[in-house]
Order: C-alpha cells, then structure tokens, then sequence
C-alpha cells in the first residue's frame, strides 16, 4: 500500500493522516485545521474502500457524511489488515457520541479484507468548521 507511512516504531504498517495530523502514532492528533481532505489514491484500492465505507456514516443532525466533516482524523492499517480510526464530533455532547464510534467500525469493518477495527474518539484537537472539505460545505450551504 501506499500511504504515509508513520515515523514511530510501534507504528502501524500503513497511516493515512488528515492535513494537519501529526506523522508519530503516539502524538496529538494535528492542531491545525485541515485545508482539504486527503483523496484517496487510485493505486491503493484498501484505502478507496475504507474511505467510501466512512462516507456511508452520517451525524443524524447534520446531512454530510463524517470524512467531508472532517471528524476522522487518522486512519492505520496494519500488516494484518487491523485498521484503527481516531476520530471526533462536532461536539462533545453530541446525542450519538455512544454509538457513531460502533457506526464507524461496523462500516469499516464491511470493507472486504479488513480484519478489524478500533475507534478511538478523541476531542484534542476540538473539530471546528475549517475542518469540513467543500464538498461538506456546499451540502451544508456554508460558502
């Protein structure tokens, strides 16, 4: 595959960061905003699959699917095809923060190939705005 691979030892085989994410596993997820989302490349058909199950998962409230609202931070996969997700909300009090991580995995976890996965929800650094691709911000009329 190719993707970014992570700095870290322990790190997995392949990462696939937002902008603005940090390249060492153990490091805060990117401070800064993200300028647009990563496009998944051709030549990688797992990553392609991974990111159009992410795009089937939608906040209820909100009518853009969590990749274009810039609430997946990093996505890892592992030699043995373990991927594991950091993730955000909108906010922190968000009526589906129980079940969207579930909503994550189960998506994720359809991908032919894909042995398992883990969400982490994390909320450093917060999700804002600058975060959403154009394509979030037209569905959501915010240009």
């Amino acid at each position: 595959m190719d993707g970014k691979p992570i700095e870290s030892e322990a790190a997995p085989a392949t990462s696939y960061d937002k902008p603005g994410a940090t390249q060492a596993r153990e490091a805060e997820v990117g401070a800064a905003p993200a300028a647009s989302l990563p496009t998944p490349d051709a030549e990688d058909p797992l990553l392609r699959d991974i990111v159009a199950a992410l795009k089937t998962v939608y906040d209820p409230e909100i009518p853009a699917d969590i990749y274009e609202l810039g609430l997946i931070y990093s996505v890892d996969v592992d030699d043995e095809r373990n991927v594991a997700i950091a993730m955000t909300l909108t906010a922190p009090g968000c009526p589906v923060a129980g079940e969207m991580p579930k909503w994550v995995e189960n998506a994720v976890n359809a991908v032919p190939g894909i042995k398992g996965t883990t969400v982490t929800m994390t909320f450093d650094p917060p999700w804002d705005m600058s975060r959403m691709s154009d394509e979030a911000r037209l569905a959501l009329n915010m240009f």
